[in-house]
């Protein structure tokens, strides 16, 4: 008689306010189609925003090593934060409205084929940002991205369409702001900025892809510097955005590095993973190479 191989706890954490599909079908899947030969799974519905980080906390102290953010880009945050640098390791069904970072890579955003890639456990270490001691996976950044993410929290409405709606709503009244920046101890420079994003994946989410040639295991970060711009000119820059080569605008600067410091007058909100945040005024970027173990394709 063989002997009883021991089975990975794996923990599935559902945000059910993530996105605009339909939840309520996911547990039931989440149990249908996790190998039970590989793994001896719990399923939780989190409840409010920060649940999710607490029980992974505390999920770890009980042995549990998988962890699953079912949810977009917000929901991984709360999750990832807690394995970086160890050896936990993180699965995404993206269930989200931009899932940028399952996007970056390639996993499915059908939930059936999702839990495939969880079954095949193809693992693979990725890096991951730090700005004023927060960690982030994606994107974080500062200007008029910033105020977009925290005015689309507060919109009951999710989704591509609703996000565009408020950019053009917003594009108006939005001041733009002048940037001391200094790039790996180099000398400081100047900009005036629309938005700055600082870029561990290549998008924003639902293919804008700010940094269309960010390699999320470089171990740097892309530096994306948008300059205002007339309004007759978004519509371009919006299909540069959505077809991959922003790059190429006249507008935009790139710098490509791993330690970045921001000085700034206000102490306006930045986001990070699509979430806000009032860090204060100077900002400490850095990129942490291999932090952060996330089961792939």
């Amino acid at each position: 008689m063989s002997p009883s191989i021991a089975k990975e706890k794996i923990l599935f954490l559902i945000n059910p306010n993530s996105g605009t599909r339909y939840k309520g079908r996911l547990p039931e899947l989440i149990k249908k189609l996790t190998n039970p030969e590989i793994f001896e799974f719990e399923v939780h519905i989190t409840r409010f925003k920060g649940e999710a980080t607490e029980i992974v906390r505390q999920k770890l102290q009980e042995g549990y090593r998988y962890f699953v953010a079912v949810g977009g880009d917000g929901t991984v945050n709360e999750i990832g934060k807690v394995l970086i640098n160890s050896p936990a390791i993180l699965g995404i069904i993206p269930i989200g409205s931009g899932n940028g970072l399952a996007r970056h890579l390639k996993i499915p955003l059908d939930p059936v084929q999702a839990i495939q890639v969880i079954n095949n456990l193809n693992i693979k270490d990725i890096d991951y940002g730090v700005i004023n001691n927060m960690p982030f996976f994606c994107t974080c950044g500062i200007g008029f991205d910033a105020l977009i993410g925290e005015k689309f929290d507060q919109n009951k409405r999710r989704g591509l369409a609703s996000y565009v709606k408020t950019v053009f709503s917003e594009y108006f009244d939005f001041q733009p702001e002048t940037y001391q920046i200094t790039i790996n101890d180099q000398q400081k420079k100047e900009y005036k900025a629309f938005l700055i994003t600082f870029a561990n994946a290549s998008q924003y989410g639902n293919n804008a892809l700010i940094a269309p040639k960010a390699d999320i295991c470089d171990g740097k970060l892309d530096v994306c510097i948008l300059s205002p711009f007339r309004f007759y000119k978004a519509l371009v820059i919006g299909i540069r955005l959505f077809t991959g080569n922003i790059d190429k605008s006249k507008h935009i600067t790139y710098h490509r590095d791993s330690k970045i410091l921001v000085e700034r007058r206000s102490n306006a909100i930045i986001h990070i993973d699509g979430e806000t945040r009032s860090p204060g005024k100077d900002l400490d970027i850095l990129l942490v190479g291999n932090g952060l173990k996330v089961i792939v394709p």
